[in-house]
């Protein structure tokens, strides 16, 4: 039996929570094409009779500005220290000198593989150059060719990774995908789709707190908090004569029932915090 932690690594954007839904066929974490969707650090538990991988989803590396940045650098610095193996990823589409300064700034104790992504948009010459830069540095033991979106190559670079892995019992016994809480789940579906709906500036103000999850008879009670820091913000959240976030929580609700498997009533509340990205205390209490 082989058991590890698996660490994903890169800049915001290179695709790591879809390469992380794509190696454990489950929706795990949630994706954007916006940057720096990604706050928490996501663990994945993925147990096959041979194996039992723990892989982590971390916040894409960035220079912090604010107290909430500081804590998703952290998530990234405890994955750097519990990691058996790490995935490197690169967007093929990029210059691989950039990806390539983050990945020797994180002086990696744990075995790499480089992970090339987004293929399928990049022509086969500038991927030669690309796997031929990264097989010269000297923290890659192997580079590997994927599209993540359209799940090309998930399978080699499954049995790399179970190649790297250690010999040793699993961490996690019975058949869980993950060692958050439901909750955490949902208000992640709630703040994918506030990505979706909303322009530049919203997401990136905005974070969501699960105030409610009850269990009934025939559905699943859950109130929920949407925490802004402007009173505008709200206003657009809200939408004319509240459309907006009916539509949010339309969204919502549907990708929650099918996580669930279960019919769901969802209540949205918005809320003003100012400044709560810089504020210990509420980092604390939203679950940074």
């Amino acid at each position: 039996m082989k058991s590890g932690f698996v660490n994903i690594f890169g800049k915001p954007n290179a695709g790591k929570s879809t390469l992380l839904n794509a190696l454990m066929g489950e929706k795990m974490a949630i994706v954007s094409h916006k940057v720096q969707t990604t706050r928490h650090r996501i663990k994945a538990i993925l147990t096959d009779p041979g194996y039992q991988i723990i892989f982590s989803d971390t916040p894409g590396i960035i220079e912090p500005k604010y107290k909430l940045h500081e804590k998703m650098m952290q998530a990234v610095k405890g994955s750097l220290e519990d990691a058996d193996v790490a995935l490197l990823i690169a967007d093929g589409r990029e210059n691989p000198e950039e990806s390539n300064a983050i990945f020797a700034a994180l002086r990696l104790k744990a075995p790499a593989l480089v992970i090339i992504n987004k293929s399928d948009a990049v022509n086969p010459e500038q991927i030669a150059t690309t796997t031929e830069f990264f097989k010269q540095q000297p923290y890659c033991k192997a580079v590997l060719v994927i599209s993540a979106l359209k799940k090309k190559g998930i399978a080699e670079l499954l049995a790399a990774i179970v190649a790297l892995l250690p010999e040793g019992a699993p961490f996690y016994e019975g058949d869980d995908l993950s060692d958050l809480p439901t909750k955490f789940f949902v208000s992640e579906m709630i703040r994918e789709k506030i990505f979706l709906l909303y322009g530049e500036e919203i997401p990136y103000h905005a974070t969501v707190l699960v105030q409610e999850f009850k269990e009934k008879a025939t559905l699943i009670k859950i109130q929920a908090d949407i925490i802004v820091q402007r009173e505008t913000q709200k206003g657009i959240i809200l939408g004319e004569a509240g459309k907006m976030i009916k539509q949010l929580g339309t969204l919502a609700r549907k990708d929650i029932e099918e996580f669930l498997g279960s019919k769901v009533f969802l209540e949205l509340f918005v809320k003003v915090r100012p400044k709560w990205r810089d504020n210990e205390m509420q980092l604390r209490e939203y679950g940074y």
